[in-house]
């Protein structure tokens, strides 16, 4: 009878505000970083289950801290009886009245759940020989509604309509995994898109994105009307008028101000606005997704939890829904998302990007391809070129598509050089930072 034995975290952070890689409107100088968890036991298999949440630098202390409390709720679980019911482990973690007091179901610790969680499932993929996407895709229906919590959604999704769904989409799953393994899933790039790189460069990698086969990407925007008019005039003539581009404004604008900026960028041909502002406010959303039709309004990735996007779904505010790998806890809150979603017809998006964020919601998009929603029209995953290097398993694009995982887990690992030499304060890479002075 296997025990969890072990819980190790690190605070691990990479400097990226040097290059302004990441800079948007709202956030200048990003430092991509990950709280970091892994889980060890003594199976004897030598198996050991990884996860994270994202951050940008300060604070990532505090989330690991996060993550660490959640120790003892996790150290001594029989491992077979934690897998058998991974439904009732996220149930154990999000449902404790204490935990629920931070909260509930929202920040710190909502996402340190999540780390724990998606962890938690990388060991059971690791277990099972599979990469994650093909372990969900291969649950019944009934298996896969047993991993949902269905508290507080049943005014828009119950569990037997989840059920409909997902015995709809049962026919076709084999064809649809054939057409991912052999076509993979489209991406977009918001490589190009920085707030902090200059026009020459915008325009560089705006062709270079069109090269590599992207058919959109996404500029950020939000800081100045006229420096926006410009730098999507340039994307625009660099991609030519069959590459969509989007726009994200990272929460930048109250309502009236949305609709205002929006309006101005129409004339080249926005296909969405990505937080047009806060993403606590559903009906400013609504507001802005009315005033500025048919342009889409997308949001997500700092939606805190599946009730709020239950609510943005609920109140027509978005046209596109994007959800993160790191934000909810875990693998499932974000299958009841998709099936959110796919009940109000949705097209989902993911945010990726930051540490790893590409290479875990990759499997959750193919999940919900093969599984749930049994399409990929107007969906694609966002792509950003930072830092895959540092994962065993790291993402591979191919002609704009992301290359279905083959490797058994989640695709969460990170190389054991990279947590060495990035853990901050005193991996060998901020001692030598600190030195010099930066």
């Amino acid at each position: 009878m296997p025990r969890f034995t072990e819980f190790e975290t690190y605070d691990v952070r990479f400097p990226t505000s040097l290059e302004l890689d990441g800079s948007d409107a709202m956030n200048a100088d990003p430092d991509y970083s990950a709280a970091y968890l892994i889980l060890r036991t003594d199976a004897g298999d030598g198996l050991e289950g990884h996860g994270f949440a994202f951050t940008i630098g300060r604070g990532n202390d505090v989330q690991t801290a996060a993550i660490e409390a959640l120790r003892d709720h996790v150290l001594g679980l029989d491992v077979d009886a934690t897998l058998d019911d991974l439904g009732g482990f996220w149930k154990s973690l999000v449902h404790d009245s204490q935990l629920r007091w931070l909260g509930p179901e929202k920040g710190v610790m909502h996402m340190a759940i999540g780390a724990v969680v998606n962890a938690v499932w990388d060991l059971a993929a690791k277990r099972a020989g599979v990469p994650l996407w093909k372990l969900l895709a291969d649950l019944t229906p009934e298996q896969i509604v047993d991993l949902v919590d269905f508290r507080y959604l049943t005014d828009a999704l119950t569990r037997e309509e989840a059920l409909e769904i997902l015995r709809k989409a049962e026919p076709g799953r084999a064809e649809r995994e054939t057409q991912l393994r052999e076509r993979g899933y489209p991406a977009y790039t918001t490589t190009p898109g920085w707030l902090g790189y200059d026009d020459a460069k915008l325009v560089r990698l705006c062709h270079e994105a069109v090269a590599d086969g992207f058919t959109q990407i996404k500029l950020k925007v939000g800081a100045n009307l006229d420096d926006d008019i410009r730098r999507m005039r340039l994307a625009r003539e660099a991609v030519g008028p069959d590459i969509r581009i989007a726009i994200d404004a990272n929460q930048r604008w109250d309502v009236a101000d949305a609709i205002t900026w929006i309006n101005a960028l129409k004339p080249y041909d926005v296909w969405w606005v990505e937080e047009p502002t806060s993403p606590d406010d559903i009906l400013g959303h609504a507001a802005i997704a009315k005033a500025i039709a048919p342009t889409k309004v997308a949001t997500g990735e700092h939606v805190q939890n599946r009730v709020v996007f239950k609510q943005f779904l609920q109140a027509d505010a978005l046209s596109v829904l994007q959800i993160d790998s790191a934000r909810v806890a875990g693998v499932n809150e974000n299958i009841a998302i998709l099936l959110l979603a796919a009940k109000f017809g949705v097209p989902v998006c993911p945010h990726a990007g930051g540490v790893g964020l590409c290479e875990l919601v990759q499997h959750l998009s193919m999940f919900d391809l093969i599984a749930v929603s049994g399409s990929s029209d107007n969906r694609v995953i966002e792509y950003v070129d930072h830092l895959h290097e540092h994962f065993l398993d790291p993402v591979t694009i191919e002609d704009g598509h992301y290359v279905a995982p083959g490797r058994p887990g989640f695709s969460a690992e990170l190389n054991a050089e990279t947590l060495a030499g990035y853990r901050f304060p005193g991996g060998k890479i901020w001692t030598e930072l600190k030195e010099e002075g930066k």
